[in-house]
C-alpha cells in the first residue's frame, strides 16, 4: 500500500524502478483494481437494484483485469516494434499499474456517485417520468470514468518515458495501448454490460443474448439508422 501515494503523485522514476525490479508489485495492482472497481461498480448498479449492485461489483473488476491481461500480452509484442524495450513481465506490470490507478480513482469517486444515486428517483421511476435523471447518471459516470482514464494514462506515459528515456517512442506505444484498450475493453463491456441495467428486464448476471452480436455491430447499426433512415 506504500506505493499507492507515489503512483497517484506521479512519481514516474519510482514506478519505473518497480517495473525493472523483481518485486511482486503486480499483486498490489490487482488488489487495487479489484477494490476500486468493486466500489465503483456497486455504486453504478445500485440505482437499478441491490442485486444489480452486487453483480456490477463483480463484473467491473473482471472487465478491467481481462482487458489488462489481453493488452499486456499484446503490448509486449508491440513495445519493441515502436522502440520501447519492455519484457512481457514489464508490459503486464505497466498495464496493471495504469488500470490500478484508474480503479483507485473510481473507488475514491464512488461515494459521490452513491450520493447522487441516493438522491435520484429509482431507475423505474425515472424511466416512467422522463430521461433526464437517466442522462444525469450516465453523464456523471462517463465523466468519472474519463477523469480516471485520463489520469491513469498520463501516469502511464510518464512512467514509460522515465523507464525508456524515449518520449516519442513512449507516446507511440501509449497510442497503441489506448487502441487495444478500446477494442478489447469495449467488447468485454458489451458482453458483461456493467451498467445500471434496464428497468424492463430482470436483474441477471449475464443476459441470454450476451454473446450475440458485438459492440461494433451495434455502433454500425446506430450510425446506419442515423445517416440512412
Amino acid at each position: 500500500m506504500g506505493e499507492l501515494p507515489e503512483l497517484l503523485r506521479g512519481e514516474a522514476r519510482r514506478t519505473a524502478e518497480v517495473w525493472a525490479g523483481e518485486s511482486q508489485g503486480w499483486v498490489a495492482y490487482v488488489i487495487w483494481i479489484v477494490l476500486g472497481g468493486a466500489l465503483f461498480g456497486a455504486a453504478v448498479g445500485w440505482w437499478r437494484a441491490p442485486l444489480q449492485a452486487c453483480y456490477t461489483a463483480l463484473k467491473l473488476p473482471l472487465i478491467l483485469l481481462l482487458t489488462a491481461l489481453g493488452n499486456g500480452l499484446l503490448n509486449a509484442m508491440l513495445a519493441p516494434l515502436v522502440g520501447v524495450p519492455l519484457t512481457l513481465r514489464q508490459s503486464l506490470m505497466a498495464v496493471l499499474m495504469s488500470f490500478g490507478v484508474a480503479a483507485m480513482i473510481l473507488g475514491a469517486l464512488s461515494p459521490l456517485l452513491a450520493f447522487l444515486v441516493w438522491n435520484t428517483p429509482s431507475l423505474a421511476e425515472a424511466a416512467a417520468r422522463d430521461s433526464r435523471n437517466h442522462g444525469i447518471i450516465l453523464v456523471t459516470q462517463a465523466g468519472m470514468i474519463a477523469l480516471a482514464g485520463f489520469v491513469a494514462n498520463l501516469r502511464l506515459w510518464q512512467a514509460l518515458r522515465s523507464f525508456s528515456g524515449r518520449g516519442k517512442a513512449s507516446l507511440r506505444l501509449l497510442g497503441c495501448w489506448l487502441a487495444g484498450n478500446l477494442l478489447l475493453g469495449s467488447q468485454l463491456a458489451w458482453v458483461c454490460r456493467p451498467f445500471v441495467g434496464s428497468p424492463q428486464l430482470a436483474v441477471q448476471f449475464l443476459r441470454a443474448e450476451a454473446f450475440q452480436g458485438s459492440f461494433y455491430e451495434s455502433i454500425f447499426g446506430i450510425m446506419r439508422r442515423l445517416f440512412f433512415p
